[in-house]
């Protein structure tokens, strides 16, 4: 009898996907894969309880043993000094892009797809004598193929989801959860989860058994491993080496996945949980501890539940290799230079001495350290490591791109079905457009990739207040540009005019999100709008020099469009908050806030269509938290879109919908200033802008492949 993950977790009081239990009533079977099956030979059992500190759960003891070993028993001699080198491969954020295709455009594309990564890894295991792999989530959502399978084709028991049909193949011997595998629900999980021939781990996510003693608290998953690992040193002689792993997600994901977890799970602190358990895997017997966390890198100042603590967690003592994730960046990269300080080595992919790497994401890099391990004393201990990457593909200068990896086999057979399954599906036509709908512009101008969204999130809403104690408050509508270059120079929404059909409004909306409302004063609007207004860099008036105005270090999913109020933005100030919501100035870069052509005072009360992620505190926007929500939706953001694309479309049905921006922000005049932005390199874009008069192309390129445009902040755009 297969039971779901969170039942089976609050009935065993241990790990749900790893093991059965009893109680006196009956037993229950749970299947677990043949890797994860625990014997007496020394490997660690579940520990899934937290202490605190006056109290220890009885797992903290250890059994005693008075039998004497025999000969047979005893340990092989390992002789100090001997050497033995071990190569650790990660995948990370693969977002269900199985095969190297782009949904959205429906073209082939060699830049992604763990079907090129699983030829590097098959390549970079045969070329060592010891080798293991493991993944670090964000792996069922992310591309329509995740969304196909979760949304629209299902899993019933006994069902293998494409993703895991393909990694079986590769033998991954152990895989962390990311914050996104929670984005379909606990049930989904476990239904996909359960048929990975390898086993999961997540160390910080716990029941929510509402007791408020930290001290019985059960892991959801199995917090840590450590499998034994036959391998050959450099004398050529067999041994065994006890490789632990321990995994961590972001604690954010209450607030990211509020509506599936809330009371059902807790999340605690990465760096404390570490703390935690790493002298356990020690004590454990554990020779190398390997960290699987899908978190990011900052040096700032730690703080409690911190979204990126991979730096911390070098810190640690104990952990000798870190496989990080989330930040969809390259470690070691250019992003992380000049970091020396910090005791970052972006040569030898070291963060403290401990050797780190983030393979990038989608597929488009395999991260691998190699360690160079020697017995002494203390056992087996790091003598020297080499993080590096491997590139599936690279891109030319004339912007083409030379594949570095054939199409494996196995994977490409495993993925097939569901990806011309997925292909049918996002095809489909359903309603029109009178114009085409990119997002080239969407960081400097009033857009319409913005604009459906945020019209339909505004037409709902209306919709589902009227007649009620909220229908007379005036509703505004928030959306950001989520494909507007942060996945490199071809990663832009692009909706031609005519037929649209499910990718389309996956490609305006790329994430599962659901809608909700928040009710705010005038003062927590103008906020908001603050915090967006980060997004730019502070522009100087009347000097020549050339200014980039967009502050590539914001994500441009956090660059929120109010529609509803009109507004400009003074980039001559600076940003009141940087990218973490932290209040660094006084500046005030909103002006002229109104609505319906009044002044927004402080006191004025609205209600804000937004989602999930940004209603529950996503994006540590000042003021904005799940208290503050008013209509808790069940509707996806997505399906609202496309509802109201078919809608209007029906109105007119021989061009479809209008989907013009209606210009409702813009730049406050700046003078004298040679201001540039980066977008598509693509000539679609370069003919788009011929609409802008502001918007000049400079027929230039920047090192990594962005087409450089000037903009003319003299007046405001039309």
């Amino acid at each position: 009898m297969k039971l779901k993950l969170l039942t089976l977790a609050m009935l065993c009081g241990s790990a749900a996907l790893l093991s059965g239990c009893s109680d006196s009533d009956n037993e229950i079977e749970f299947k677990t894969p043949a890797k994860e099956q625990q014997s007496d030979d020394g490997k660690q059992p579940a520990d899934d309880k937290q202490p605190t500190d006056d109290k220890q759960p009885a797992d903290d003891k250890q059994p005693t043993d008075d039998k004497q070993p025999t000969d047979d028993d005893k340990e092989p001699v390992i002789a100090p000094g001997t050497l033995l080198e071990l190569r650790v491969m990660e995948t990370t954020d693969l977002h269900a892009n199985l095969m190297n295709f782009n949904y959205f455009s429906n073209k082939e594309d060699n830049k992604v797809g763990l079907v090129k990564t699983a030829t590097l890894i098959r390549q970079a295991r045969d070329a060592v004598k010891n080798s293991v792999l493991v993944d670090n989530g964000d792996l069922i959502q992310g591309s329509p193929l995740g969304d196909y399978m979760a949304k629209i084709k299902g899993l019933e028991d006994g069902d293998v989801h494409p993703i895991y049909e393909a990694m079986n193949t590769l033998e991954y011997d152990v895989a962390n959860i990311g914050n996104h595998e929670f984005n379909f629900g606990l049930e989904f999980l476990d239904e996909a989860i359960d048929d990975a021939k390898f086993p999961y781990i997540s160390a910080n996510v716990f029941v929510d058994d509402g007791d408020d003693d930290p001290s019985n608290d059960l892991s959801l998953f199995k917090p840590y491993l450590i499998q034994e690992k036959q391998v050959v040193d450099k004398n050529g002689d067999t041994q065994t080496l006890k490789i632990g792993y321990i995994g961590f997600v972001p604690p954010q994901i209450m607030q990211w996945d509020k509506a599936n977890l809330e009371g059902k799970v807790i999340a605690k602190d990465i760096v404390d949980m570490a703390e935690h358990y790493v002298p356990k895997m020690k004590a454990a017997g554990a020779d190398i501890i390997i960290a699987i966390p899908h978190s990011g890198l900052e040096t700032a100042e730690k703080k409690p539940l911190a979204e990126n603590a991979s730096y911390y967690l070098s810190k640690v003592d104990g952990i000798d290799a870190i496989m990080f994730g989330h930040a969809h960046a390259n470690f070691p990269g250019p992003r992380y230079a000049g970091l020396e300080e910090h005791g970052v080595d972006n040569e030898k992919g070291t963060i403290n001495g401990v050797a780190a790497v983030m393979p990038g994401f989608w597929g488009n890099n395999l991260g691998i350290i190699d360690m160079t391990l020697e017995y002494g004393k203390d056992g087996w201990q790091v003598k020297d490591t080499q993080s590096t990457l491997q590139p599936i593909s690279v891109t030319n200068e004339d912007r083409t791109v030379t594949s570095l990896a054939i199409n494996d086999a196995q994977v490409e057979k495993a993925a097939l079905s569901a990806h011309e399954e997925t292909k049918t599906w996002v095809n489909e036509p359903f309603a029109k457009i009178s114009d085409e709908v990119n997002s080239y512009f969407a960081l400097v101008n009033d857009d319409p990739s913005i604009q459906i969204v945020t019209d339909a999130q505004l037409w709902y809403t209306q919709t589902i207040v009227q007649g009620t104690e909220l229908g007379e408050l005036p509703v505004l509508s928030a959306g950001a540009p989520f494909r507007a270059g942060r996945g490199g120079p071809d990663d832009f929404t692009a909706v031609e005019k005519g037929d649209i059909a499910y990718r389309n409004v996956a490609d305006l909306y790329i994430y599962p999100n659901v809608l909700k409302v928040l009710k705010l004063n005038g003062a927590e609007v103008k906020q908001w709008l603050e915090m967006s207004a980060g997004q730019f860099n502070q522009i100087t008036p009347n000097t020549e020099e050339v200014q980039v105005l967009v502050n590539t270090n914001f994500p441009s999913y956090n660059f929120d469009v109010l529609d509803g109020v009109s507004y400009q933005i003074d980039v001559t100030e600076p940003a009141r908050y940087d990218t973490k919501g932290n209040k660094v100035s006084d500046g005030n870069r909103i002006k002229a806030l109104t609505y319906q052509g009044e002044p927004v005072t402080d006191e004025q009360v609205f209600l804000v269509a937004t989602n999930n992620y940004r209603a529950s505190g996503g994006g540590n926007f000042p003021g904005i938290s799940g208290e503050k929500i008013v209509v808790d939706s069940p509707n996806e953001n997505r399906q609202v879109v496309a509802d109201y694309i078919a809608l209007q479309s029906s109105k007119n049905k021989e061009t479809g919908m209008d989907p013009s921006a209606d210009s409702n922000w813009s730049f406050a005049p700046v003078a004298g200033a040679n201001v540039v932005f980066y977008s598509s390199p693509s000539d679609k874009a370069a003919a788009f802008s011929a609409r802008f008069a502001h918007i000049t192309p400079l027929n230039q390129t920047t090192d990594d492949g962005f087409a450089i445009y000037q903009i003319d902040l003299t007046q405001p755009a039309n």
